[in-house]
């Protein structure tokens, strides 16, 4: 099995395939979001650095057709496999050709590289990141300053997609604290110090906007948290998946003796690999015991593992692993192809019907909604509705009620106080419960609509009642969401000075 031939022959089919899937799939809660980011730029958002809203805000320019605004996920593996291909020589210029094209045709066909084509913070993440930790390796090879500030460029880049990249900034320490030395220690300088002006730009939007990302991810996403034996064996799970088995069984295999064949890896850079490798990886298995690892967490470290493997296995195990991965791609497809085919209502008895049929009848409940837009200020009582039918209809659509954690860039965009005695329509799909509404405004009305099985609930409420919602729902979420720790410097806050000037947004 020739890995460079296999590369060429999946390569354009491939492509085709996850472009038709980019333009079938209807857009998500988490992918809407961001288009709204894109929509209305910032210097940072809610709960992540803002580089994707950044991204969409250049793409939007352009149209909004759903491919098109996916289109850097759909190209991510690609950048990726062809990043490792072109590197790996330039790093180990000792080693036989064959192995980098093993290593880029793992990167290529690993299955989330088969269907992952929604618009994630990982899309840039995992782009920089990769490029960081090539020219990484690179710099390590002869502790080129030039690479250490090409990899310090691409960890910036990292850091204003998603603070994950921390991971990766640890594996760079790690590797230099294994046989230190002045020359490692001014390229690791280097560059930390290419990262900063990223870090800075975050502490400062922070600081001015309520520290929503350090409120995000390391306080109010966590109730949940605490020691579980379910979530480590459900994260060995995912890896096996992700990494597919022959890979996982190759790499668990190497903890003993290598077993390269032809030409032997420069053994520090082989080090520095298996760090950057590894590294994140077990931090995340750390982190598994007490909180639930999400896929896409990861993604940015799996072509190091692949290159690991590629560099370091016999060429008969390198060729079983490509068999592997190759069919087990071919099933993705063909399983995605059939999927597509069934009709919606398959899914009527899963949890997720609801939001399934809001996202592929986006068009169709815009077309419901229109009639009231010129009465009502449309509203949902969660961020993943509000967004997604804000896409579909093409006009923003705020989110009514406490909502989650996950509905506070919200907050930022929408002044309640303008609201004061107009009318509100809230779209739900679930009925309204007795009391939920009523306080809120003067006159309350219900209507219903059903599509494909499911019920959507049109809550009418005519002249709204801020300072009621102020004193119960406002404060509410200032006591759970932004309750700040002092020990953070703050130079302004939007939610408090707002609706609560008299008061700090402290704890």
């Amino acid at each position: 099995m020739d890995p460079r031939r296999v590369f060429t022959l999946v390569l354009f089919p491939l492509l085709a395939f996850r472009l038709w899937l980019a333009a079938a799939l209807p857009i998500t809660g988490d992918e809407a979001y961001f288009i709204w980011w894109g929509k209305i730029p910032d210097w940072g958002f809610y709960d992540h650095p803002p580089m994707i809203g950044w991204w969409l805000a250049a793409q939007l320019q352009l149209g909004e057709a759903v491919w098109w605004l996916r289109l850097t996920s759909v190209l991510q593996p690609f950048v990726g496999a062809f990043a490792v291909a072109f590197m790996m020589p330039r790093v180990w210029p000792e080693v036989d050709d064959t192995r980098r094209w093993w290593a880029a045709l793992f990167s290529l066909l690993a299955p989330a590289a088969v269907w992952n084509v929604l618009i994630t913070t990982d899309t840039p993440l995992i782009c920089f990141s990769v490029l960081s930790g090539l020219a990484w390796l690179r710099a390590r090879r002869d502790d080129d300053l030039r690479w250490y500030f090409l990899s310090g460029v691409f960890l910036c880049g990292a850091v204003l997609s998603k603070y994950f990249v921390a991971f990766l900034g640890f594996a760079y320490l790690i590797d230099v604290l294994w046989r230190p030395s002045r020359k490692k220690f001014g390229g690791l300088a280097i560059t930390y110090l290419c990262m900063l002006p990223g870090l800075a730009l975050m502490a400062w939007w922070n600081a001015g906007n309520c520290w929503p990302n350090f409120m995000f991810n390391f306080v109010n996403r966590h109730g949940n948290a605490g020691l579980s034996w379910k979530t480590p064996v459900v994260y060995v799970g995912m890896m096996l998946y992700l990494l597919t088995p022959p890979v996982a069984l190759g790499l668990w295999r190497l903890r003993r003796a290598p077993a390269v064949g032809e030409g032997s890896a420069d053994t520090a850079t082989l080090r520095s690999l298996a760090i950057l490798a590894l590294v994140p990886l077990l931090l995340f298995a750390l982190l598994s015991s007490i909180k639930s690892i999400g896929l896409h967490w990861v993604l940015s470290f799996l072509p190091f593992a692949f290159m690991l493997l590629a560099l370091q296995a016999a060429p008969s195990a390198l060729a079983k692993a490509g068999k592997f991965i190759a069919g087990f791609a071919l099933l993705h497809v063909v399983a995605i192809i059939t999927v597509s085919q069934l009709p919606l209502e398959t899914w009527q008895k899963t949890k997720w019907y609801e939001s399934i049929v809001l996202a592929f009848e986006g068009t169709t409940i815009a077309e419901k909604l229109k009639p009231y837009e010129q009465d009502y200020v449309l509203a949902s009582d969660g961020y993943a509705d509000a967004v997604t039918q804000g896409f579909n209809s093409g006009r923003y659509i705020i989110v009514f009620g406490e909502a989650s954690s996950h509905a506070r860039h919200d907050d930022i965009l929408t002044d309640f106080r303008t609201l004061d005695h107009r009318n509100i329509l809230v779209l739900k799909k679930s009925p309204p419960l007795p009391g939920e509404y009523e306080a809120y405004f003067r006159e309350l009305r219900v209507e219903s609509f059903n599509l494909r099985g499911v019920t959507f609930y049109l809550v009418q409420g005519r002249d709204f009642n801020y300072p009621h919602y102020r004193n119960t729902v406002l404060a509410t979420v200032k006591r759970k969401y932004y309750a700040i720790p002092a020990w953070l410097p703050q130079t302004a806050c939007y939610f408090c000075q707002r609706y609560f000037p008299e008061e700090q947004c402290r704890r």
